[in-house]
């Protein structure tokens, strides 16, 4: 199945695989969490009972999500033993104290606190209750924070020093966590984990309007979920555009890929918006660009210099045309969300938010594409760093382990069909749970009280038509 492949190729694709795997449910929970603390927050300022049915709902699909998380990550990082151990050796004095303060902070905050979120409403008191959820959420955002540090420093590397062995060794350590792409990076991710969640929240309460299910609880997560869309994703523009200023800055081959510029610009630079890289003639077959618009947007004038992958030496250069197309789904994507934001403001504006089907349609087709943006972000950015693992200072191929190729293919082929039975199973398993309205099922007074074990008899209750009789 993977012959002809180098165990280094093999590595890097069982990497991608397992890193796309577990992304999605990060950006999904992370800002789930957050919903289910303004939930929950909501429901103990005003009591309406429509927050705590949301809130319900919502947080059975946030623990199987959560749950899928944690075990994907937990496989990605053997990797780091097993495909990379030289990139572990060589780096591990600086990444690998930031791996352990993600477990110490954020990893126990989260399980510390995930089951009195789900389970202690009636046991520890709405206050703690509430504190449990809002730790939960915190606890998140902290991973997604020393994550995004690790990674930032593996693109913009900053105090450290290197040894006689070869090794990076931390010199100051608030240069190493706010490195020069950390808070753009963060930004960039946080926003794009709230965009996910809600227009996964809007797919939902789309696909419920559309059933004919127009309760008090769909048209509240479609408004929430709406005014996110409207107000976050013109954010993420900018945050995205100060990101890429950033990239221009320190990691300028990157953005010559993304913006497939094999030659230079000395007089301004165009914006290809398509065509097909083809790295081997160097240039944009069937381009279709506006003449001296990336200037404009890198630099902010439309006859600035822009340098191309021609100074550059070939064995710098990332595959180009992978950088190209990720990028422009990303971005194409998040004008697209821009586009239903605006829209859902508009028919807000007429009264007609929860009536517009065409509006509904459009938020159940793009339920899915933020994950597909986040993985699109996440190729661009990993990709575009090549060859190296940290960036301008540890090639790729320097990084890999002493395996043979054949034993990086079988664990590959483990993973793959593995991860699409377990995964597959619990993505499905999520969708059911979507697929019922909020508050469906919850009525019935059979399920009011605790479960029993089978052969304890519940107590009996009294027959107030039956005096002196009790009920069975």
């Amino acid at each position: 199945m993977f012959d002809g492949f180098s165990a280094e190729t093999l590595a890097r694709i069982q990497f991608a695989f397992t890193v796309s795997f577990h992304i999605i449910f990060p950006a999904f929970s992370i800002g789930l969490a957050s919903y289910l603390a303004v939930l929950n927050a909501q429901w103990l300022r005003t009591r309406d009972q429509v927050y705590l049915t949301l809130f319900n709902y919502w947080k059975k699909i946030f623990a199987v999500a959560f749950g899928m998380g944690v075990v994907s990550g937990i496989v990605m990082s053997y990797q780091f033993g097993t495909n990379w151990a030289v990139f572990s050796e060589k780096a591990g004095p600086v990444i690998g104290p930031l791996m352990a303060y993600e477990v110490l902070t954020a990893f126990f905050l989260e399980a510390g606190f995930l089951g009195i979120m789900l389970f202690g409403r009636d046991k520890v008191g709405e206050g703690l209750h509430m504190m449990a959820t809002a730790l939960v959420a915190i606890g998140t955002l902290t991973s997604a924070t020393w994550i995004l540090s690790v990674n930032s420093w593996m693109q913009t590397p900053a105090g450290y020093d290197i040894n006689d062995l070869g090794q990076f060794i931390p010199v100051d350590w608030w240069a190493i966590v706010f490195n020069p792409s950390f808070t753009h990076r963060l930004a960039h991710m946080v926003l794009a984990a709230y965009l996910t969640t809600a227009f996964v929240v809007a797919g939902v309460a789309g696909w419920q309007l559309l059933r004919g299910r127009a309760t008090d609880g769909t048209r509240k997560m479609f408004s929430m979920a709406m005014w996110m869309a409207a107000i976050v994703t013109p954010i993420q523009i900018f945050a995205g555009d100060s990101h890429g200023l950033n990239t221009l800055e320190h990691q300028p081959v990157k953005v010559m890929a993304m913006e497939g510029h094999f030659e230079s610009h000395p007089d301004g630079a165009p914006l290809i918006l398509f065509g097909f890289p083809n790295q081997k003639e160097k240039r944009v077959d069937y381009a279709i660009e506006i003449p001296k618009l990336s200037s404009l947007i890198l630099k902010h004038d439309l006859n600035a210099p822009l340098d191309g992958l021609d100074t550059v030496p070939d064995d710098e250069e990332p595959p180009v045309a992978i950088v190209f197309w990720s990028f422009r789904v990303m971005v194409g994507i998040g004008f697209a969300m821009l586009g239903v934001g605006l829209w859902s403001l508009l028919q807000r504006m007429r009264g007609r938010l929860y009536t517009t089907t065409w509006l509904h349609r459009a938020a159940v087709v793009m339920g899915p594409t933020g994950f597909i943006a986040v993985l699109a972000g996440w190729i661009t950015t990993e990709v575009g760093r090549q060859p190296y693992t940290v960036y301008g200072l540890l090639r790729t191929s320097d990084s890999l382990s002493p395996v043979e190729a054949p034993a990086v293919a079988t664990s590959l082929i483990m993973f793959i069909v593995v991860y699409f039975f377990v995964f597959g199973a619990g993505t499905f398993y999520i969708l059911r749970l979507m697929h019922k309205a909020p508050g469906a099922g919850t009525d019935d007074p059979t399920r009011a009280g605790p479960l029993r074990t089978a052969g304890i008899v519940p107590p009996a209750q009294y027959d107030a038509s039956q005096p002196g009789k009790q009920g069975g």
